[in-house]
């Protein structure tokens, strides 16, 4: 797994300097935080307005906390507004389907929510392509709490305490889901070891 890990990059690696102006960080979390969103979301419009938003309400509310809480602030907000999107992505299939507006001309049923994103994104710029698709396809089938504890501690290299304050759960939830996540990863990523 840490091939896989590896391959993701070194700009998914947290720079363990604290920056010292809110500009710098958001500068230093953006192209990783669009990642995650579009991980999650699998729409790369959404994720870019998931993270827009996130950094323009860290910026609103929070731009006088110390440097140090920036960053669980930063993922606790982009978290909750993908969950967000997810939800409201759920309440416009269901509806959509329950009034019927689903076909199109044909009679072919439309996709619910999941529009097709065509244009090449950032899975395609990176160096090993393959592990990255692997490792993000592995990731996808974890549960929203595991994926989003192995996400905000191995790859943003947030400590527990960071990830318990960004998921709004305890260190030992963190812990669980943690622990969970990397299980379900080395059985699915056997064959990159």
């Amino acid at each position: 797994m840490n091939t896989a890990v590896d391959a993701l990059g070194a700009d998914m690696v947290l720079d363990e300097a604290t920056p010292a102006t809110l500009d710098a960080f958001l500068a230093q979390v953006e192209r990783r935080a669009f990642r995650m969103a579009e991980m999650q979301l699998r729409h790369r419009e959404d994720a870019m307005d998931a993270v827009q938003d996130a950094m323009l309400r860290l910026v609103k509310h929070y731009r006088d906390k110390p440097a140090t809480e920036w960053a669980p602030l930063f993922w606790g907000i982009l978290r909750r507004r993908v969950v967000d999107l997810q939800r409201r992505r759920k309440v416009r299939s269901i509806v959509v389907g329950w009034l019927g507006g689903g076909h199109d001309k044909e009679g072919d049923e439309l996709p619910a929510w999941e529009p097709a994103d065509q244009s090449p994104g950032p899975l395609d710029r990176l160096h090993d392509v393959q592990s990255y698709a692997d490792m993000a396809a592995a990731v996808n089938t974890l549960p929203r709490r595991q994926r989003e504890a192995f996400m905000l501690r191995m790859l943003e290299g947030l400590d527990g305490k960071e990830t318990a304050q960004a998921m709004g759960c305890s260190e030992g939830s963190v812990k669980t889901h943690l622990s969970r996540a990397m299980h379900t990863l080395r059985d699915q990523l056997e064959n990159w070891r």
